[in-house]
């Protein structure tokens, strides 16, 4: 009999997940990453074809899952986006449950302001928490200070 966590674990569809504020960085910094990870056989999901609605959608979801690695690219209006939000939530539940492993990558933002939710990246998430539940904003105040709190990259240091 086959441990069925362990043949989940190599059923991988995608090697990296990117989860990221579109009008912030998909023109310049992620069309970048997304080419160079092409160029070394990286294969990663791509959310174009997916309809964007007021929550993430089961495509999403099975992505997230399905990916070996999430490289969450935190950006000043990273957090004015429920979507964005509730894929975070998701992948930090998968990191937990799977052990998916999750890069955050701080672009033109302090992880300082996406932790304690200050700065312009705080006035974005005081707006999309606008009219939601408690439960929903600690949610996401969770999130967004557990993925900070992991060592990532900040393009100042590099």
């Amino acid at each position: 009999m086959t441990d069925p966590s362990s043949s989940s674990s190599t059923s991988w569809r995608y090697d990296v997940f990117p989860s990221f504020r579109g009008e912030d960085v998909r023109k310049n910094f992620l069309s970048h990453l997304l080419k160079e990870f092409e160029n070394k056989g990286i294969l990663t999901f791509r959310d174009d074809q997916i309809e964007r609605s007021h929550s993430i959608g089961p495509e999403l979801v099975e992505a997230i899952r399905e990916s070996k690695i999430s490289v969450v690219l935190f950006s000043e209006n990273y957090a004015s986006s429920s979507w964005c939000l509730d894929e975070l939530v998701e992948i930090l539940k998968c990191k937990e449950e799977q052990g998916l492993k999750v890069m955050p990558i701080f672009y033109k933002v302090d992880p300082s302001e996406v932790r304690k939710q200050t700065g312009k990246f705080g006035m974005g998430f005081l707006k999309t928490c606008h009219g939601k539940t408690e439960e929903q904003q600690q949610s996401w105040r969770q999130a967004l200070t557990d993925a900070a709190s992991i060592v990532g990259d900040h393009p100042q240091d590099w």
